[in-house]
């Protein structure tokens, strides 16, 4: 039959191969969004010791830089930790609220966030050549009419690519000098920043960088 013929020669492997990348797509989402991005737990839970040990990094930042304690939920913040508004929570190692995904990004899903971001650029990038192999250009109102939603797509396609690019670029930066959005924004309201020696105590060289965040 011609469906076995096409699988001869391999013309199903890369339709295979797409529907797989998007359905790995909506898995991360789904579980970049659902899982706890590192919420600081109160002094009795940590006494009973409901949950993992929280990590902390060390660096180079003033000793008179003491734990302060949030004035919303009233836990003890560890340092790079920060109160979200929307979520009801202090975020250890806080980079940003995204609302694409509607949670938190932190420490513990950070890494997998991404994955999330990288695996989405390909499959934007793979739908983007899908389209635009799809389309051919004609000057007449009859072609406007029956490539309208292709061309729509298409169009949509590369906007959500430059987002996702820019964005994706944007984070490996700021991992590559082990700093987050929130740090980067508001360098001058954060204290343990504002009054360290150092521009950047946490930053230990892109490699360390990237290998302590992704290993």
């Amino acid at each position: 039959s011609d469906l076995q013929k096409q699988e001869e020669r391999g013309e199903l492997l890369q339709p295979l191969i797409f529907v797989l990348l998007v359905l790995c797509s909506v898995l991360l989402y789904f579980k970049v969004s659902l899982m706890d991005p590192g919420f600081v737990k109160s002094e009795e839970e940590v006494k009973a010791g409901k949950h993992e040990e929280q990590s902390m990094v060390t660096a180079e930042v003033p000793n008179n830089i003491k734990m302060r304690r949030c004035g919303y939920c009233m836990v003890k913040q560890p340092m790079r930790a920060k109160h979200c508004q929307l979520c009801q929570h202090c975020v250890r190692r806080y980079d940003h609220h995204c609302p694409w995904i509607e949670n938190c990004v932190g420490e513990k899903n950070h890494p997998l966030f991404i994955v999330y971001l990288s695996v989405q650029l390909v499959v934007l990038l793979w739908g983007g050549d899908v389209a635009w192999s799809g389309l051919y250009f004609e000057q007449s109102w009859d072609w406007l009419q029956h490539n309208v939603f292709l061309l729509m797509s298409f169009l949509l396609i590369v906007i959500f690519t430059i987002v996702v690019l820019l964005l994706l670029i944007s984070h490996l930066y700021l991992i590559s000098c082990n700093t987050t959005t929130w740090e980067f924004m508001s360098h001058h309201r954060i204290s343990y920043l504002r009054h360290s020696e150092l521009e950047n105590p946490f930053d230990q060289g892109i490699v360390l960088n990237l290998w302590r965040f992704f290993c």
